[in-house]
């Protein structure tokens, strides 16, 4: 006779305590104690006949043997959740996370040309700077490097900043070179000095704005007011450019090495979640519409 296959509970819990490293974390992602977790792991390493972790205090190690199982589970659990997911129909939609500012200025001007498509699904956006836990969403699109542990993360594309200011500040600094920047105020931002030095240009003494806003778009906002110069994205903010809202004064970006990602559960197969990551990806190779317009 055949061996009985384990629970499909307990192999839910090992991918997760797996994916995590720790009972704890794994707990709560699973809405069970850690008590709970434990028990299960350890009748499940006795019913293998084989140690699945490594233990010392609160961490956890998967074994090689454990890692492996954790690995193949994740693929099938992902088979099985997109399964039924088809089967529910795609009425509900997909539920999509992004950063706030990805998805004022670049995501959401995007949909209606998504919903053109012949098998394009309603979408729930969820706009928040923290990234949900793994079962609050079917795709997020997050900012870094790329180091999302438990997801199957592609890069979207890079993220990029130049100065932009009011056409009025332009005006009153008659700016002829990149060194003249370091005259205005600045709204304060990691990668001026950055710029400075790519530009070919040793920024002397830079002069902050006063405020430091927590998002870009806020620094958008300003700009625009005329406070300061912004270090901002033109891929993301090229329309205030367009319509002259704000001005690009010299043509030098900056690159990298953090990107915009699209993040995925292992293993996710539904149709719907991968044409989605298929159109954001043909969106993003789509050339920058529309000039610069300069000081």
């Amino acid at each position: 006779m055949p061996k009985r296959l384990p629970a499909l509970e307990s192999l839910r819990v090992l991918e997760a305590c797996a994916r995590h490293a720790n009972f704890t974390r794994a707990a709560a992602e699973l809405g069970v104690t850690p008590a709970a977790v434990s028990l299960r792991i350890r009748d499940l390493e006795a019913e293998l006949g084989v140690a699945l972790f490594r233990r010392s205090g609160p961490s956890v190690t998967p074994t090689e043997t454990g890692a492996t199982l954790a690995k193949r589970m994740a693929k099938a659990l992902g088979l099985i959740r997109s399964a039924v997911d088809d089967c529910r129909g795609a009425a509900d939609g997909l539920r999509v996370t992004a950063v706030p500012t990805f998805a004022m200025r670049w995501l959401t001007p995007r949909l209606a040309a998504y919903h053109a498509l012949p098998d394009a699904v309603p979408i729930r956006l969820d706009v928040s700077a923290e990234l949900r836990p793994a079962d609050g969403f079917d795709i997020a699109i997050r900012t870094g490097h790329g180091d999302w542990p438990g997801f199957e993360a592609t890069a979207l594309m890079p993220v990029d900043a130049t100065p932009m200011l009011s056409p009025a500040l332009a005006g009153r600094a008659k700016l002829s070179s990149p060194a003249d920047l370091a005259a205005l105020p600045l709204l304060p931002h990691d990668d001026w000095r950055r710029w400075f030095r790519e530009a070919g240009v040793e920024a002397p003494a830079l002069r902050f704005y006063a405020d430091d806003y927590p998002t870009h778009e806020l620094d958008a906002a300003a700009a625009i007011e005329g406070a300061g110069v912004a270090l901002l994205s033109p891929r993301l903010f090229g329309a205030l450019l367009r319509d002259g809202k704000l001005v690009q004064p010299f043509p030098h970006v900056i690159r990298g090495p953090a990107a915009h990602h699209i993040l995925l559960r292992p293993g996710e197969a539904r149709r719907a979640a991968l044409r989605f990551r298929d159109w954001l990806e043909d969106e993003a190779r789509r050339p920058d519409a529309g000039p610069m317009p300069a000081a």
